[in-house]
């Protein structure tokens, strides 16, 4: 009986990836707290390792301690190390230590795999972690190689190549996390166009999925066209980020306490930087406490909406956003279909992309709304914080070092829930749905 029960916990691919992240989180925690870890000689509080280790593997950024000067040289490789796998997946890197010890590959990995990718079918899934791996590791050399050529005009060359490496990993997988010292983040570098071109490149690339930059890569090939899914991801994000930049220059463009004193085109670079940024990141190159509300309220939206499926951001996802758009485009024109570059979506896409923004909705919600009994700041600053952590972006605005036990366990939970996606914990933790035999008879209510 006890035999049977313990299948049935971890026999479902969501049940796995749970129990995967939790137990990388738990044993990243635990080395967080040895002393070659910390700086400091007393013992870090179990729940600051924890907050740091879910925000590293859950690619967040949002710290309680400053990871620069908090984190011993082996710390913030522990760090990155959680950030690398959590931004790929812990099945992506288990599956290539298989294929390594050419070990073959069971159909529950596949399964498993296929979950954690966000794909439809198993076919082709070895394929894809191949390619995952290889793309993740040119890009991020490459960001390396430019950002060490920069930060050795500020500092030694092995003190440089160490950050470049480090700032490479963890703004690819949109971590967030930075060892600038002293919460700084980029806001030494907002006039630097190549440390925040390289920035923001790195965060795009991570945050358009591993399918899209296959699409890219071999649309050079006779005959190949871009796929649907990528055609919408390339095209929402582009708007988002342009449309994104415009909104922030304009309503900071005379804030004192951040674009006023920049010259025009730092101005454009920034808004350009914090259009990206929020796209589940977390880097700024400006000070986000002295944003307008209004810029602020807005930055929560992209956070929300996040990047896109099969990459290491997170939110609702770029494509369940643009199921939204076109549902409700269809309705107004009086339309049964929801059609986007003349394809027709399935009914039950448009149902799960609402199923998802609800559930993330109330999610934020209702966090906010126990952060508000349990931390005496403003809403803002708390629905900032919440969305941030749901969007596994790491931006703050100065909550994140100031919150309590109970805060400290809202942000894990937020953090966690938005990196494995409340659909995939909701079916890891609720029963399996068996087949329907009957359908209820119809019924009409009024809506509007």
């Amino acid at each position: 009986m006890l035999r049977k029960w313990g299948r049935s916990i971890v026999a479902s691919p969501p049940r796995i990836l749970v129990l995967g992240f939790a137990a990388i989180i738990l044993s990243g925690a635990g080395l967080l707290m040895l002393p070659f870890s910390h700086v400091q000689e007393e013992t870090p509080r179990f729940i600051d390792t924890l907050f740091t280790a879910t925000s590293a593997t859950c690619v967040t950024g949002l710290v309680v301690v400053d990871t620069g000067t908090y984190w011993t040289t082996a710390g913030q490789l522990i760090i990155i190390a959680m950030i690398q796998i959590g931004g790929l997946g812990f099945m992506t890197m288990a599956t290539l230590f298989a294929l390594m010890l050419k070990r073959r590959i069971s159909l529950r990995e596949r399964l498993v795999l296929q979950e954690a990718f966000n794909q439809t079918s198993i076919e082709g899934i070895i394929r894809l972690v191949r390619k995952v791996v290889v793309y993740a590791l040119s890009i991020e050399l490459a960001g390396a190689i430019l950002f060490s050529i920069r930060f050795m005009f500020d500092m030694p060359a092995g003190k440089a190549i160490y950050k470049g490496v480090f700032h490479a990993v963890s703004f690819f997988n949109n971590a967030g996390f930075d060892t600038m010292g002293n919460y700084r983040s980029l806001t030494d570098y907002v006039g630097d166009p190549l440390v925040n071109i390289v920035t923001m490149l790195l965060i795009i690339l991570g945050g358009l999925g591993f399918v899209v930059l296959s699409d890219l890569v071999e649309i050079r090939k006779p005959g190949r066209k871009l796929s649907l899914h990528s055609k919408v991801v390339l095209s929402m994000s582009g708007f988002l980020i342009l449309f994104g930049a415009v909104i922030i220059f304009i309503f900071e463009y005379t804030n004192t306490n951040t674009f006023a004193s920049l010259p025009f085109g730092e101005k454009v670079l920034a808004a350009f930087t914090q259009s990206v940024s929020p796209r589940t990141a977390g880097v700024n190159s400006v000070d986000l406490a002295g944003l307008r509300q209004s810029t602020q309220f807005f930055i929560v939206i992209l956070m929300f909406i996040g990047a896109s499926p099969g990459s290491t951001g997170g939110g609702i996802k770029t494509t369940t956003f643009t199921a939204l758009i076109g549902a409700m485009i269809a309705m107004i024109r009086g339309k049964e279909d929801v059609v986007l570059f003349r394809y027709r979506l399935a009914q039950e896409r448009v149902y799960k992309a609402l199923t998802i923004t609800l559930f993330a909705f109330g999610l934020v919600m209702i966090a906010s709304m126990i952060l508000s009994t349990t931390e005496d700041h403003r809403f803002l600053m708390i629905l900032f914080e919440v969305t941030s952590a749901f969007g596994t972006v790491g931006l703050s605005i100065g909550l994140t070092a100031k919150l309590t036990l109970a805060g400290k366990i809202i942000i894990i939970l937020m953090m966690f829930i938005g990196r494995l996606g409340p659909l995939t914990l909701s079916y890891a933790l609720g029963p399996r749905k068996g087949r329907v035999l009957y359908r209820h008879a119809e019924g009409k209510i009024i809506i509007g």
